[in-house]
């Protein structure tokens, strides 16, 4: 069931103003927006978007790392709860300390102690786990090439961008049941990977299988396309393979 702004804000305690910059900035886009009102809704999947978002900011991680990550094409969720279980009991590891250090003062111990409010630990941890989603995916060209072009992207861009996407996924769950192969679904494949090279970088033959293998591999992407249609992510993922066999 998609969410207002407001229904967003109240259940997720994020403001309104700060739902409407992370829009702005590309970092969680509403699933839906109404033209000739300026409404905002959002599904499930951006719910379970914004509770990644809000885990990393939880750990102090800076929006735009926050973005790398969540947008990385290997971005796996079970793994980063994982990642950021491990930080989490890291911070609450320094906090303790922390505890037990004001608790000493309570009962008049006059030690300097400083040890406490060192963060080394927690930040090489952060650091480390950074550097892993950059050396995975932000070492390519496709990487640098998306950085580039998606940097100065304002919120209308996204909106348009978008929707063209949400439409060629429609088109390609109409055509289920149509053998893969056909020329109108060949002609929706090449109109995807234009898609891709037009916003985000040069998609090869190599990237869009690529693509393809992980809309059928990564339960984030199918249920994502599948919402159109039930196995239209596998649909798709079948006449990519035609495509970069054929052309």
């Amino acid at each position: 069931m998609k969410k207002s702004i407001s229904e967003m804000a109240k259940l997720s305690g994020v403001s309104v103003r700060t739902l409407h910059y992370y829009d702005e900035i590309g970092l969680l886009v509403p699933s839906e927006v109404i033209s000739e009102t300026g409404y905002r809704y959002y599904d499930e999947n951006s719910l379970e978007k914004l509770q990644q978002i809000l885990f990393y900011r939880e750990l102090d991680f800076p929006l735009k790392e926050i973005a790398q990550i969540v947008s990385a094409s290997d971005y796996n969720k079970e793994k980063a709860l994982t990642r950021q279980r491990e930080l989490l009991k890291l911070k609450r590891k320094r906090l303790d300390k922390l505890i037990g250090l004001l608790d000493a003062n309570l009962k008049g111990d006059t030690t300097m102690s400083f040890d406490e409010f060192d963060t080394t630990e927690i930040d090489e941890a952060k650091a480390k786990y950074a550097e892993e989603v950059k050396g995975r995916w932000g070492g390519t060209d496709a990487y640098t090439q998306s950085q580039k072009k998606t940097a100065h992207y304002t919120k209308e861009d996204w909106n348009r961008i978008n929707d063209e996407q949400e439409d060629l996924q429609k088109q390609f769950a109409e055509c289920i049941g149509e053998n893969p192969a056909s020329e109108r679904v060949q002609e929706l494949v090449r109109r995807w990977q234009k898609h891709i090279t037009d916003y985000y970088y040069d998609c090869t033959k190599e990237i869009l299988s690529g693509l393809g293998q992980m809309y059928v591999l990564d339960e984030r992407f199918t249920k994502n396309i599948d919402k159109h249609g039930k196995g239209t992510a596998k649909f798709m993922s079948e006449a990519f393979e035609v495509y970069c066999k054929k052309y």
